[in-house]
């Protein structure tokens, strides 16, 4: 039974000193005005680290402002006369320790220091803020005209705003446009070429294995808008695009045509076709309709056929155009169809014939 009170005695004594219960120096501290919250057995940090506790407290009998606080602190604390002293509060309910803070003396401790704590170490919660709403009293007050004129201009500027609500809104929506936003944008019209089916006989067969690339083009002929050349804005036609980019459209639709003529040895993507292979090459020069005078479809491209080595063998410029019906989107795809049909007819029956030549009567 007297072991575990001994036991018991030893940890409560260890839990309420956590800095140990080793040797110890007193050091003195003294304060003036209040410690409010501050208790015998309250921690003292040093750099934030707890090295001891209040041992006593009490009023300087000569002066009734000063406190006298007695600390017991872990013998290696470096304490000197130049060691500054506060309170600082913890945790949520704000209990008060002693707080030291290093100084710049350096060397052997000097043994029990008595220690003046700054004269506003003692201020409470409530009057640190007090002093700091004085202070900004005493600076709105040294300010009182500045600040009025400010509020008058700002009066100012907002009934300026007031008045110029119209025009803010015109600005506004006009920053909303061109940022993306505002109202949704209306869905675009994907239309696509058609390709042709139906081919006079005889045919003439292909009779070499060719790998056609994308057709090459200036930018502006690289897009999915359908071009309105001299640039026009035309009804409808901001929300009708092509199905892909018209470079890759074309390759796409002239192989699928070849495909219907001979399917068998239609021209081949530059990734399926064996290195070795000739190439079918096109220069895209116009896909566009032609606004000058009537609506007009235009199609023109250069097709030059290589031979595996890279030699040209043959060549030849193919021109198609189709008048539109109507100033409408639906009305230049049947054109574009329509031209299409016969400008990609042609390319198929050239290419057939050429290959078909000794390569010596070919016409580079």
């Amino acid at each position: 039974m007297l072991a575990a009170l001994a036991a018991a005695f030893g940890f409560v004594f260890w839990l309420h000193n956590s800095s140990g219960t080793g040797a110890r120096t007193i050091h003195h501290v003294q304060f003036t005005g209040s410690v409010s919250g501050l208790l015998v057995g309250a921690a003292v940090l040093f750099n934030g680290i707890r090295v001891g506790e209040v041992t006593e407290l009490g009023l300087a009998e000569t002066n009734p402002r000063q406190i006298k606080a007695t600390i017991a602190v872990a013998t290696t604390t470096p304490v000197h006369a130049d060691t500054k002293v506060g309170l600082d509060f913890q945790g949520l309910t704000g209990v008060p320790v002693i707080a030291l803070e290093g100084g710049q003396q350096i060397g052997p401790l000097p043994g029990p220091q008595t220690l003046i704590a700054d004269p506003s170490a003692g201020q409470s919660m409530t009057q640190a803020a007090r002093n700091a709403l004085e202070r900004v009293d005493s600076v709105l007050a040294e300010n009182a005209e500045p600040l009025k004129s400010t509020i008058a201009n700002l009066k100012i500027f907002t009934e300026g705003l007031a008045k110029n609500t119209g025009g803010l809104d015109s600005i506004v929506t006009g920053l909303v446009k061109m940022t993306g936003g505002g109202e949704a944008a209306v869905p675009k019209t994907i239309y696509d070429l058609r390709i042709p089916k139906d081919f006079a006989s005889p045919k003439i067969g292909i009779g070499e294995q060719l790998v056609m690339p994308v057709p090459t083009a200036i930018l502006q002929l690289d897009t999915q808008r359908i071009l309105l050349l001299p640039n026009k804005d035309m009804p409808g036609f901001s929300n009708a695009q092509w199905a892909d980019s018209v470079p890759k459209m074309l390759q796409i639709k002239l192989i699928q045509s070849f495909e219907n003529y001979d399917i068998a040895h239609a021209p081949l993507r530059p990734s399926d076709g064996p290195a070795t292979a000739g190439q079918i090459m096109l220069d895209l020069r116009s896909f566009q309709i032609n606004t000058n005078s009537s609506l007009i479809a235009e199609i023109a491209f250069t097709a030059r056929i290589m031979n595996k080595d890279g030699q040209v063998v043959a060549s030849k410029l193919f021109e198609a155009d189709k008048a539109l019906d109507q100033p409408d989107p639906v009305s230049a795809v049947a054109a574009f169809d329509s031209a299409f049909a016969d400008i990609a007819t042609r390319l198929i029956l050239w290419t057939a014939e050429e290959l078909a030549k000794p390569p010596q009567k070919r016409t580079p």
